[in-house]
């Protein structure tokens, strides 16, 4: 895979699908970018997709739900790996409301601001009703912003991660339990480092107490925006993230890295 792709959109609950797409980094294997379309009584999209497939997206999105029936739009933070097909959405369902907090909507007005009677502000620990269940808002044990905010569903009892629990991968999969033992370690410990480089400072004990209320909400499934759905792997995927924190600092290549990969991809 040589260029961001968009694959076939596929079911990881009964009431929830993964809009998967993929973006390779040379060197390091493909990165997942998922959004999701929670089928409640009022439907959520949680993200947008990447900016550079745009136009794949919403063909995706159309293929699991009408877009004019969507009520909510979970925006977990505003990097462009989950904003891609914000505006228009927000353009072309006038009834949209978009879930998110007040430092994403802030950082928003810096270059496209959303109107403010469309945005729902929505802090960690605070809940919303989405019709036939209640969404709390959870914030994940890794991140790179500092809006991100995730949420756990009382009805499915899934837990829409973010960041948190992602991985670089070798191919493209719809289930993380398909992925190699090793292969997962090394993808998911790398990708947090990449994330979440202030990890190593952490105190122990306050990180252990955030990864404890991850595991007492004991999802049914985590649903991360950078790994397949991940049904039965709670303690394995936690286990991952606090090894992490003892990893080295990602470090990445300098100028002449750079150019020996250029060479490199040039031979190809």
């Amino acid at each position: 895979m040589d260029k961001p792709t968009m694959l076939e959109p596929y079911s990881a609950a009964p009431d929830i699908d993964v809009l998967p797409s993929y973006f390779p980094i040379p060197g390091y294997g493909i990165l997942p970018i998922n959004a999701f379309v929670l089928k409640a009584a009022e439907p959520v999209l949680v993200d947008t997709g990447l900016t550079l497939l745009n136009e794949e997206f919403l063909p995706q999105l159309s293929s699991v739900i009408d877009p004019q029936d969507l009520r909510w739009l979970w925006l977990t933070h505003v990097d462009p790996d989950h904003t891609g097909s914000l505006h228009r959405l927000v353009e072309e369902v006038p009834h949209l409301r978009v879930i998110t907090t007040f430092i994403a909507f802030g950082k928003l007005m810096l270059f496209r601001p959303l109107p403010p009677d469309r945005v729902y502000l929505l802090n960690p620990g605070q809940s919303l009703e989405a019709g036939d269940r209640t969404l709390t808002a959870v914030r994940p044990p890794t991140f790179d912003a500092p809006e991100s905010t995730g949420f756990y569903d009382c009805k499915s009892r899934a837990f829409f991660s973010v960041d948190s629990f992602g991985a670089l991968m070798s191919e493209p999969l719809d289930n993380a339990a398909d992925i190699r033992s090793e292969d997962l370690r090394e993808g998911l410990v790398t990708w947090t480092t990449v994330d979440s480089p202030w990890l190593h400072m952490m105190d122990y004990t306050l990180f252990t107490n955030t990864l404890d209320r991850i595991r007492d909400m004991a999802p049914s499934v985590i649903l991360s925006s950078h790994l397949p759905a991940a049904s039965g792997m709670n303690e394995e995927l936690l286990g991952l993230v606090a090894s992490a924190r003892l990893a080295d600092p990602f470090v990445g290549i300098d100028q002449a890295g750079l150019e020996a990969l250029l060479r490199q991809l040039a031979a190809k």
